[in-house]
């Protein structure tokens, strides 16, 4: 294995999906691992999951793919309702066998948030006056803990970032090839803006035994998509997928 592409956090945004997948194939990469939060946000659910199930990599499931397969519509957030009102049996039985992390071919631990945790930022911290930052690396090391492997991939917060631990392992969040902003309360109110609308994802390569991590921002028709979160009501969401900030 010498490089291998890490997408996370497609939130039912098929077109930015399309344009990561066919950069990754441009740079001559066969393995793609997902880190999971696949399907729900007020897009297209359907056709984001018929991709990911067509795409031969290998998953990990994301809280949000999880909020669909356990509980009951009703008890659904405004970005899981309407993607699961657009899934079928065969959507859901395929995320119910995905498991919430596993290692890939003994090098690469996947998780979508924390080892532990599908709901908690491992690489950033929030503060209770809504500032994101960075986390400490005692606090990064501490999730760590007991993982052998020498690569560790993580999504969720949305964030493209690198860690180097102290014994030379590496985190990575590769950032959100579907997001590129949005709004929370947990554990404090924030809101994550990348700051461009192009879709992310990294290329990670060994290179004479140490891992080395590219990012990558892929320009795709984000208008098409910011104009489908309008018109489902999700203004927020066009504004970020438009621009890359929450207005």
């Amino acid at each position: 294995m010498n490089a291998l592409a890490a997408i996370a956090d497609m939130h039912g945004n098929y077109l930015a999906l399309e344009a990561v997948v066919a950069d990754i194939r441009a740079q001559g990469i066969d393995d793609i691992v997902n880190l999971g939060d696949m399907a729900s946000g007020p897009l297209d659910a359907r056709r984001t999951m018929d991709a990911l199930m067509a795409l031969g990599a290998v998953h990990v499931l994301g809280n949000h793919d999880r909020y669909l397969i356990d509980r009951l519509p009703e008890k659904m957030g405004s970005w899981d309702r309407p993607a699961h009102a657009q899934l079928d049996a065969t959507h859901l039985d395929w995320l119910r066998a995905v498991p919430p992390k596993c290692v890939f071919r003994d090098q690469v631990l996947l998780c979508h948030a924390t080892p532990d945790s599908d709901e908690v930022y491992w690489l950033e911290t929030v503060l209770p006056d809504g500032t994101v930052r960075m986390a400490s690396l005692e606090a990064i090391e501490k999730a760590a803990e007991g993982i052998a492997q020498r690569l560790i991939l993580c999504g969720h917060s949305h964030i493209a970032r690198a860690v180097r631990l102290a014994d030379g392992r590496m985190v990575v969040n590769p950032g959100s090839v579907g997001s590129p902003g949005y709004r929370d309360v947990h554990p404090f109110p924030h809101v994550v803006e990348a700051g461009t609308p192009d879709a992310r994802y990294a290329i990670l390569e060994l290179v004479d035994g140490t891992w080395r991590a590219t990012f990558r921002h892929v320009p795709y028709d984000h208008d098409a998509m910011a104009a489908l979160a309008r018109r489902n009501g999700q203004p927020e969401l066009a504004s970020a997928l438009a621009t890359g900030w929450i207005r």
